[in-house]
């Protein structure tokens, strides 16, 4: 169930305005731009592009490269990679995620200024049922790093843009993601910025950095609409200038269909903190089920980090009493609304005739990391360029201010309009 589907029918708190934004973000509103002669930007998220290589029977590069043909066949001017922008979430987190820690030694007999544990942001569901649904109580525990989806956003609107030549205005950027939730997300005030036109008298443009987003099944329908084979496109080059991908054709990643949070933040936090590599798969131990496991990390004998992976609303539910009463001894924890993560997104392709739901999952986590270099996102070329071109460094104040956000309560009431969401 998306969060759309829960909050509608626990709490009717999806406001009519809200409504009307994500009725805007189409496939008609995106072809619609085509025509108008925007230069549009379409960012794919890996987790889609295994759901169309399970439903395709190619391998997610393939599909990576042939909806390159497809799309500039439709006008579209780039196709990037979200691997690109996790990989700088990763980096913004782990940095936080330090601070965090050091920040809690300083205050381990300060119950009143909580700073542990972080708590992953990168799920829309998760962050649109913390804002409109528990309040203040425990967003002071959200990491503030945006989502893959708003850091490519920034990227492309702050930086890409006038790479390519082009004002902030004159692109229209589409995400493509294996979430309904991610069309509030990307419609949220935070992520809306002002830019002054050239005329004196004229009032600043809001320019929204993610301008649709389209789930994997509605590209399935974009295909199905402009009855087009994929499978018989030729492939293109991918274009390297937000893309994961090595000189060899490998795309870069990390372990982790839902992002990597948890491996990533805990072997930097290993390394950094207490100057242990870890090496080899993180021994995650499951607790109540496969979608709620823990690791920890022992320094003589003794608990130094102890993470989670929390998916789905009723393990996320635990974690949240956990923490409201003070009991919470986790670190750090990766919280995903969907059961299973990402790739089990309620954007996806659904199962085809006498597929199960189970089936179709242990294929796309099979091909998920198919092509993939596993790499780690420090050493990402592509995003060491970003930061020396761009931000300077993980946490600087450049890097606070285009990757980073702010949460907040939401007061329940049906009339809210959409930018408090």
């Amino acid at each position: 169930m998306t969060l759309l589907k829960f909050l509608s029918r626990s709490s009717g708190c999806i406001t009519s305005a809200e409504t009307v934004m994500l009725e805007k973000q189409s496939l008609d509103e995106f072809l619609s731009n085509i025509d108008k002669g925007k230069a549009i930007i379409v960012s794919l998220s890996p987790q889609s592009r295994a759901s169309l290589a399970v439903y395709l029977g190619i391998s997610p590069l393939q599909v990576f490269k042939k909806l390159t043909t497809f799309f500039k066949s439709l006008g579209v001017k780039a196709v990037f990679d979200t691997s690109c922008s996790r990989d700088l979430t990763l980096i913004e987190t782990c940095n936080e995620f330090i601070c965090q820690y050091k920040q809690s030694q300083l205050n381990i007999d300060e119950k009143s200024n909580p700073s542990l544990p972080m708590l992953s942001s990168a799920c829309p569901g998760w962050i649109c049922y913390a804002e409109k649904q528990l309040g203040s109580y425990i967003l002071p525990y959200v990491s503030s790093v945006k989502s893959p989806q708003q850091t490519i956003g920034a990227t492309v609107k702050h930086h890409i843009c006038q790479k390519m030549g082009l004002r902030p205005d004159e692109v229209y950027h589409v995400t493509v993601m294996p979430c309904y939730d991610k069309k509030l997300e990307a419609a949220r005030g935070d992520f809306v910025f002002e830019m002054e036109q050239g005329d004196a008298n004229k009032n600043s443009l809001r320019i929204t950095e993610v301008d649709s987003v389209l789930t994997t099944g509605e590209i399935l329908d974009l295909i199905k609409l402009k009855a087009v084979d994929i499978e018989t496109l030729d492939d293109s080059p991918l274009d390297k200038m937000l893309t994961n991908v090595s000189e060899e054709g490998y795309l870069y990643g990390v372990p982790g269909s839902s992002g990597g949070y948890a491996e990533t933040v805990f072997r930097y936090a290993a390394r950094m903190l207490f100057g242990r590599e870890v090496e080899g798969p993180l021994a995650f131990r499951s607790l109540r089920n496969m979608d709620f496991r823990e690791v920890t990390l022992e320094v003589d004998g003794k608990v130094v980090l102890k993470f989670a992976l929390c998916y789905g609303f009723q393990n996320l539910q635990n974690i949240v009493r956990k923490v409201k009463m003070g009991r919470c001894d986790y670190h750090f924890v990766e919280i995903m609304a969907c059961p299973s993560g990402c790739l089990n997104g309620g954007g996806q392709i659904k199962p085809k005739p006498q597929q199960s739901p189970r089936e179709l999952l242990q294929s796309l986590e099979t091909i998920y990391m198919e092509n993939i270099l596993v790499k780690d996102p420090f050493e990402n070329p592509l995003v060491k360029s970003l930061y020396d071109e761009w931000l300077d460094h993980p946490g600087s104040e450049k890097a606070k201010r285009h990757m980073h956000t702010e949460y907040h309560p939401v007061v329940k009431n049906v009339t809210a309009q959409l930018h408090n969401w």
